[in-house]
Parts: structure tokens; sequence; C-alpha cells
């Protein structure tokens, strides 16, 4: 079957764990004709959750993705993990889509991921759309669901159909205006969407006030109605049952009547090598651009690159090139993702999500393109959240050490939220997650996959440094040793920045006393210093160096002579600028049973922590808004679990560094033992 690209829809179900994606998912597909039976997450026979650990734990830890047809439409499905805790791969998904549907369950309402997921693909520009699951449970409010949705997200929140006979169908209520529904009219649905549609388009508008509701075609409410999606004017509201199939068709008859096709929706920003923008249009003939938004170590065809088609077309046998390199590599084999099937395909259009395997350079963000014009284009990068959970790793047996670094190589070229930090002068491996669910999850990945076992134990926390004031620094490096000698003098200068700001490095040195081949050596130094910290052993930021004056000797200077001295002259300044450690506040979201409040308060505050506010959910759970040192959260996964019986979970996200208590510093100085330096 041929199709184009305005016949292509792409979009990501998203939504709280618990929400009934992965049925919704099975649903869709199987009311499309492209599975005959639908699977259930119970008995680990859906499309989706083919990974043992996903099966054992009922719920999506990856993404899966999908095709299914619908009229003359190809919709690409994108099934999501709705626990925060594997929301990395959730978030790179939306770089593939033009909608994210955001699944809310019905019984629970607005949860944790539901307001996460709306406020993420509201920042990327994406089309959303609320689908209301779980209808035809008893004690489901519907009516009363709508009004909350619209108070917490906006006015812009309508229904576009309605259920009826107590959730068990559904009628569309843009196109039509007349019928029974269980807790609204239809005809004032209609209207209130209608009103919504045609106002943000003056041609439509002048029509509709000057005409009448008649005079607009389907093709003129498809264009307004889709141009209220992309500028966030309109969120529709659907509904369905995942169980019975109530709402299902008629969802899919929404993704291909309104919802944008890759030639209507909010490209993402791709930029050239000057960091200028480069706009991307759906043409087939044109130069190839795509991004790669997934990567999967898949033990029978290898590395496996997925990736979205934004322009142009990729057939086997394609040369393409990855972000900045010379020298192409060959499509060899062309893949469309049917859950874990791969079914091979001739080529991939615009709008397109396909897959090439075996191309060990290819990685997760890259550029693929075909066009030597360019030197580099690039994404601009996606926010993710910093992975802050972390344990130190040892095999659990002499001699792998090797294969325990392939393995979290593999797994890290998975997960944008799975990082790897290896310390060199600690001898000491790092994985950091985003809970210790998530890594308990990546290492019985590791351990089921690679075969590799390990021993952890917490890693030292990723405190800071750096300076409270300005202050001045020198040092002469002389070394006469028989031969040729080494000399190099810096006079430098250091003064504190503003968090978050990084590193500068000034040239202010007059009159030639130190050549300008030297500067970058005591840059270079400088550098060292500040990766092996000057009071307790932590990477320094958030200042300025400025090197002013300073002296060379025609045959005795030499690039190791400027790096020592400038390292020295930094030491020296830093030890006068009032030199400070930091420490990073994390913000934290504690989702636990309302009874277990005050518990969980008092523990929060003994840690150091600020309450920054509750949110109560429906079902009576309470999410507690904090802020604490990172440093005094380390058990507190554990402490979690006692307290609440195993029901509180938690996240953590990165918010800021501040300075340590001063005994707390005391105690890092005093625990800090510096190398023996070279003299």
């Amino acid at each position: 079957m041929t199709y184009s690209t305005e016949s292509i829809r792409n979009i990501a179900l998203t939504g709280h764990a618990g929400g009934g994606k992965t049925t919704l998912f099975e649903a869709l597909l199987q009311a499309s004709g492209a599975i005959q039976t639908v699977g259930t997450v119970e008995r680990g026979n859906t499309v989706s959750d083919t990974d043992s650990q996903e099966k054992d734990r009922v719920h999506s830890i990856d993404t899966c993705l999908a095709q299914l047809s619908h009229g003359d439409c190809r919709i690409n499905l994108i099934d999501t993990a709705g626990h925060t805790d594997f929301r990395g791969a959730t978030l790179a998904s939306m770089a593939a889509v033009e909608t994210v549907a955001v699944v809310v369950n019905a019984i629970n309402g607005i949860e944790h991921s539901t307001r996460r997921m709306m406020m993420h693909a509201r920042e990327r520009g994406l089309a959303r759309v609320l689908v209301i699951n779980k209808i035809d449970f008893d004690g489901a409010d519907l009516g009363g669901l709508v009004e909350t949705l619209r108070r917490e997200f906006g006015n812009e929140c309508l229904p576009v159909n309605l259920p009826a006979g107590r959730g068990r169908r559904v009628l569309d209520c843009f196109f039509h205006n007349d019928g029974a529904t269980d807790f609204s009219s239809l005809a004032e649905a209609h209207q209130r969407i209608l009103d919504q549609v045609v106002e943000i388009n003056e041609s439509v508008m002048g029509k509709y006030l000057d005409e009448g509701e008649g005079a607009l075609g389907p093709a003129q409410l498809h264009d307004a109605f889709e141009q209220c999606l992309r500028e966030g004017h309109l969120v529709p509201i659907c509904f369905v049952s995942a169980r019975t199939g109530a709402g299902v068709r008629e969802l899919l008859d929404l993704a291909a009547r309104l919802l944008p096709n890759p030639t209507e929706g909010n490209p993402p920003p791709f930029l050239r090598a000057d960091g200028t923008p480069l706009a991307v249009s759906a043409a087939a003939d044109a130069h190839v651009i795509a991004d790669v938004f997934k990567i999967v170590n898949d033990p029978f065809v290898g590395k496996l690159g997925v990736f979205r088609v934004w322009q142009g077309t990729i057939r086997r046998d394609s040369q393409l090139l990855i972000d900045d390199a010379r020298k192409p590599f060959k499509v060899g084999h062309l893949f469309r993702l049917q859950g874990k099937t791969h079914v091979e395909i001739d080529e991939a259009i615009p709008g397109d999500l396909a897959a090439v395997a075996k191309v060990e350079e290819i990685h997760f963000d890259a550029v693929l393109h075909d066009s030597h014009d360019e030197d580099r284009i690039s994404l601009a990068p996606l926010a993710f959240p910093a992975p802050m959970y972390g344990l130190a790793l040892e095999p659990g047996h002499k001699g792998h050490e090797q294969k325990l670094s392939q393995a979290l190589e593999r797994l890290a070229e998975e997960d944008p939220c799975f990082r790897v930090e290896h310390h060199k002068e600690l001898n000491e491996t790092v994985a950091r997650g985003l809970s210790d669910l998530h890594l308990k999850v990546m290492l019985e990945r590791m351990r089921e996959r690679y075969g590799v076992e390990v021993n952890t134990h917490p890693p030292r926390i990723a405190y800071r440094e750096t300076i409270g004031g300005p202050a001045e620094g020198h040092h002469r490096h002389k070394k006469q040793s028989g031969g040729a000698g080494q000399f190099g003098e810096v006079f430098l200068r250091v003064e504190p920045l503003q968090r978050g700001a990084g590193f500068e490095f000034v040239d202010e040195v007059k009159g030639g006393v130190i050549p300008g081949q030297f500067l970058p050596a005591i840059e270079k130094g400088v550098r060292q210093a500040m990766a092996h910290g000057a009071i307790a052993g932590f990477p320094l930021q958030d200042l300025r160096v400025t090197v002013y004056d300073g002296k060379h000797h025609s045959v005795d200077s030499k690039e190791v002579a400027f790096v020592s001295a400038g390292k020295k002259a930094f030491l020296d300044a830093v030890a006068k600028a009032q030199p400070i450690v930091l420490e990073p506040i994390v913000n934290v979201e504690v989702a636990i049973p309302e009874h277990h409040m005050g518990d969980v308060t008092g523990g929060l505050a003994s840690k150091r922590a600020h309450i920054l506010g509750t949110d109560s959910q429906r079902g009576g759970e309470l999410v507690i808004k904090a802020q604490a040192p990172l440093a005094e959260l380390i058990d507190y996964p554990t402490e979690l679990k006692s307290i609440t019986g195993g029901r509180g979970r938690y996240s953590l996200d990165l918010s800021h560094y501040e300075a340590v208590p001063a005994t707390v510093q005391r105690q890092l100085s005093d625990a800090w033992k510096p190398r023996v330096e070279e003299d």
C-alpha cells in the first residue's frame, strides 16, 4: 500500500501509571485490524510489554512502536512508561511525534505524570489530547473530571466527544450536535468547541459569522482545528474504555480527520554549524534530515537506531552521514518496528518512524543527513531530568571489569536518563538514574542481557567547589636539571560568577610578557586544578580566571612549565578567595497515602528539607513537594518504604547548587587527602 506524508499521524500515548495506556494501545491495534486478539498486561502477551521485566512488574518500562491503518491514514503509535522512574525514554519519544495523547484514569483523575506530560508537550509545541480512559468503571464522575481538567490545564480543554449509555458508547460532538449523553448536552458541547476553533482563524470566523455553521466545510474545519492544536489554543478531551472498546474507533476517527500530519506540526529546532536555525520541510525529494530518538541493543540484529524522518527519503542502500562525520554509512537494512517484530521496508518518507541496524557510530539524538554542504546539522538539546540517584559499582567477579564497562555503555546508549561516571582519583564507577527503582531495573537488565553481576555501595555525593570573592595568585615554576631547564611565571586573578555560569578564561597579558602560545598551557593547568578541586577534592565551577602578568625565558620556557605555573597560581588564588563547597539541592516529590503525611514531612524536615507545598489527589493520595540536599537522601528509598509500607514513591530532579553548612564544609575538607603533586 502506497501512502503520502499527509496521511501519516504520529502519536505518543503518555500519562500516569495505571491509566491503561498499554491496554488502549492494544485496543487501537485490534480495532484497526493490526492484531486479531487483544493481549492483556496481566497475561504478559501485549504487543508492547515484551521485556521480561515488564511482564514481571506488570507495567511498561520502555517505549514501544507499532503502526496501524485507519481509512487512508497510517498511524504510528508509541506506547510509553507511566512511572516517573522511566520517563527518559518517554520524553525522548516526544521528539518523534506531532501529537501527545495524555491518558487520564477516570477514577483517579489528574495524577503526577498527567501534569508532567502536559507540561512537557506544551513546552515542545506539540498538539495535546486528553484521553479519559475507564469511563465505564463504577464511581467515575466524568462531568466533574472534565471541569477539573479545565481548571488545571485551562479553558482550552474541551470535549470533542461525550460518553453515553453509562460509558458503553461515545458520541462525536465536533461534527454532530444531536444525541443524549451521560452528563452534558451534545449541542452545547458542539457549540463550545466550534466557537473555540473558529476564533483562531479570521477567514473561518468571518465566514462562520456571515453565513453560519453550514457554510464551513470539513476541510475548513480541519484547518482551523489543526491550527488550534499547533498553537495550543485547543486541547481536545476524548472518552474511551480500552477494556470494552467504547470510544476506541472514535479516537481513531479523530486522529484521521483532525490531528496534525507531519506537514502541519511544529518541527523541532534544527541548527546549522554556526548555530543559525535550519528550516526543514516535509518534502520527499529534499536532502535527508532525520533524528535518532531511540537506541535498542537487540541480541539478534545488533544495535538499532530508531529515527524520525523530517525531510527527504531514506532508502535501502542510501548513503547517510551522522552529525558532522565525513564518512557516510550505507543503509543495508531498513526496518519498521511493530512491537518486537522488525518489518523490512524499502524506504522511509517524511513523517515515517524507521530503524537501521548494525551502525555502531549511531547514537541517541544523532542527526542523519546526506548533505555534504553542511559541516554539521544538529538539534537543540532536549531537556531531560538530571539523574541524581547514584550507586557505585564493582564487578561481582574478578576480571569482569571490561565486561561491566561494555554493558554499562550499552545501557547508557538506550536511556538518556541513565548515566555512568568514572572517577579515576577514587577508582570508582558510579551509575546514576532517576530513582532507586530505575537503577534496580537497569542492573537487573544488565544481569539478564549481558551476564554481569555487580556489587554496589553508596557513591560520593557530587559536591562542587567555588569561590566567594576575588583574589590574586602567583607562582613561578623554575626547574634546572643539567640541560635545558623549565621556566614559567604566572600572575592571575579569580572572581566568582553567578551559580550555573560555568567557567571563563580571560587573557589580559600586555607587552608579550607571556607569549601567546603559552596561554593555552596556562588554561590547561587551571582546568586540571579545577577538575581535582582545591579544598575538598571536588570540581570547581562558576568562576572567572584572568591572566594579567608573568614572565617567560627565551630558552627554558616550555608548555609543561606554564601548565604547572598556571595550576599552582590558580590554587594560590583560590585559597585566598573564600573557597566554598557547594552541594546539589534537588526537587523532591513524594506521593503517599494521606495518613502518612505527618511522618513523611517530619522525616523530610529532619533532612534539611524545605517543604514547598502539597497536592491532594483522588483516592486519598497526597503529593508532597520539597527541596532537600541530595546528601541527606541517600537512604531515603528504604526510609520511605518503611514509613508507608511500600506504598510511597518519589522522584528527584536537580534544582541548583548552594553552599553547604560550615560544619559540613569542615568535615569534607578534613577528610580530603590531596594528591602529592610533583615539584
